[in-house]
């Protein structure tokens, strides 16, 4: 009966879902990658008209000049003040969608090489030589359709480039200038391409205007904005640097550019430098360089293989190094988020990015605190696989979020949705361990079952693991270990989700004036936590087999969240547009 009830629960839920025409709200803040500032003329000094450098005559020049002064200057841009290192890489990364600009260059034996260039080399090249990027394939596009219409237009004889092109994912600024609008009159009834058209307009208007983000110059008081260099008289240190830099670096100059960096790093943070950051700019740079939480899911992929292999193996040496690596892992999550978050000073679980960042920070020190406990090591790869899951998927599946950005407004609204939003994803974090600890009690109970009969390997990988006392148990130990384990964190993903939901139900009542309106998200929400809720009363109804139900219930239930963290987000309309 327990078990019908929540089942109808669920289903007049999922009715009232996709009956509920939520309007759009609460939509975070548009980034703004230009800043609504107009300069008359270049900082950089008038371009004259040079010839356009080769491919290898650049490459050296990016390899001879030092930019490093310049990394850690300090920037206002789309909300916050940075560095000229992030805005580099966002930068960059919005106009080509990788990390690093590459150029081919011959390499003289008739073939080409890939040229990487550094972010900060290649932001400021744009501002002070655009003309050498016009005919270079630049600009991402991502929709296929989209780019092909570009390159047919601008390639039609010409198979072997467009190949070419179309593999690399980019165009040139001079096919956008000449053929976009010509593909709007076409082709602009076609959603995905008015979409495809906006970023890409964007990304040339960056590529035409990137000096206008150069907020550079602190301002007098906190409650003012950060100016621009080319607001200051023409005979000031900043600007006089600035020219001097351009002229340099229009000539190839190596000397003199790296002389008009050391100038210009030296006179920006003079100018009333008892508002200029210090201390936060060298640990915004430390994050950039770190790369933590790609180098930790690197970390979480060797603990998870060694700790894996442990439990097959018995041998100590594997033991030893899984937990080191996980250790490390930890270590290296930990810096990331901790850096994230005094660096956008704010808890950073704002979007999707950072709240799976942290939630699986969160589900790896549970999951090593049980290993600590119990001496289980399954239990320190079930940590390890949450967050190498989590993190891989963080960092290369484009999930939004990656730039630190200023706090969405909704969330600075009130203490409670703040608490409301970090107790629901705490949950989120304690279902995705559960869940691997229910794969490994799958993978242990029914390799025990189907080889059992046949070897006894299972029971011996699991009495070279599982110890406790000095005595060596079975492979039921692990077993009940593992149950032990995924019924302990559902039962507080259970109760934590339900908290959850309760408090974002009072908030809702004090904004909104009402504390439920089936809205997607925080319908699928309660969807979830009823079905941690069926798992309490399997549990409770003394079922024979509790364990593999249990295992086979969180499974179910992960990828129930899953939808609701990520399905009902891109796919629904709703008031948890932020979310």
């Amino acid at each position: 009966m327990r078990l019908l009830t929540s089942l109808a629960l669920i289903i007049v839920c999922c009715t009232a879902t996709w009956a509920q025409l939520a309007p759009a709200g609460n939509e975070r803040a548009e980034t703004q990658m230009i800043s609504p500032v107009h300069t008359e003329v270049s900082v950089f000094g008038q371009a004259s008209v040079h010839d356009i450098a080769s491919p290898e005559q650049k490459h050296a020049f990016a390899e001879s000049v030092d930019l490093d002064p310049l990394r850690d200057l300090a920037v206002f841009h789309n909300g916050r003040v940075k560095i000229i290192d992030t805005l580099a890489r966002e930068t960059v990364f919005t106009l080509t969608g990788s990390r690093r600009y590459f150029d081919l260059v011959p390499d003289g034996d008739g073939r080409v090489r890939k040229a990487r260039y550094d972010p900060v080399f290649t932001m400021f090249d744009l501002m002070i030589d655009p003309a050498y990027y016009a005919n270079k394939p630049l600009l991402h596009v991502s929709y296929l359709p989209l780019r092909e219409a570009y390159l047919q237009r601008a390639l039609p004889d010409d198979e072997v480039a467009r190949a070419r092109l179309m593999k690399l994912t980019r165009i040139t600024p001079l096919m956008v200038e000449r053929y976009s609008s010509a593909i709007f009159n076409e082709m602009g009834e076609v959603p995905e391409i008015r979409r495809g058209l906006g970023s890409v307009e964007r990304a040339f208007e960056i590529y035409l205007s990137g000096e206008r983000n150069l907020l550079m110059v602190a301002p007098e008081s906190r409650s003012r904005p950060w100016s621009h260099p080319g607001e200051l008289p023409a005979d000031s240190a900043v600007r006089m640097a600035l020219a001097q830099m351009g002229a340099a670096w229009r000539a190839m100059d190596v000397e003199g550019v790296n002389a008009a960096v050391a100038d210009l790093a030296s006179a920006l943070p003079a100018i009333n430098s008892e508002i200029y950051p210090s201390s936060r700019r060298s640990l915004e740079l430390a994050y950039n360089r770190s790369n933590a939480f790609e180098w930790g899911y690197w970390a979480y992929a060797a603990s998870l293989l060694m700790l894996v292999l442990a439990f097959g193996t018995g041998r100590k040496w594997l033991i030893v190094g899984g937990v080191s690596m996980l250790i490390v892992a930890i270590g290296m999550h930990s810096f990331g988020f901790v850096a994230r978050c005094l660096i956008a000073e704010r808890f950073a679980i704002q979007n999707q990015f950072e709240s799976m960042t942290g939630v699986s920070l969160f589900a790896a020190l549970v999951g090593l605190g049980i290993m600590l406990v119990r001496r289980q090591w399954l239990f320190g790869a079930a940590a390890a696989g949450t967050g190498f899951l989590v993190l891989i998927m963080a960092t290369q599946t484009g999930i939004p979020g990656g730039n630190i950005e200023r706090e969405a407004a909704i969330l600075n609204t009130s203490v409670l949705l703040k608490y409301h939003v970090t107790t629901v994803l705490t949950s989120y974090g304690l279902i995705t361990l559960g869940f691997i600890c229910s794969l490994f009690y799958l993978g242990t109970y029914y390799a025990h079952k189907l080889m059992g009969a046949k070897t006894d390997v299972v029971a011996m990988a699991s009495q070279a693991v599982a110890v406790e006392g000095g005595v060596n148990t079975g492979p039921e130990r692990t077993l009940r270990d593992l149950d032990k384990a995924q019924m302990t964190i559902l039962q507080l993903a259970f109760w934590t989700l339900g908290v959850g939901i309760l408090l974002g139900a009072w908030w809702a009542d004090h904004s909104w004036g009402r504390w439920w309106a089936f809205d997607p998200k925080e319908t699928w929400a309660l969807i979830t936590w009823i079905v941690y809720l069926i798992v309490i009363h399997v549990r409770a109804a003394g079922i024979r087999n509790r364990g593999l139900t249990t295992a086979w219930l969180s499974v179910a239930g992960f990828f129930v969240m899953l939808w609701t963290y990520f399905g009902v987000n891109l796919l629904l309309p709703g008031l948890h547009a932020y979310a």
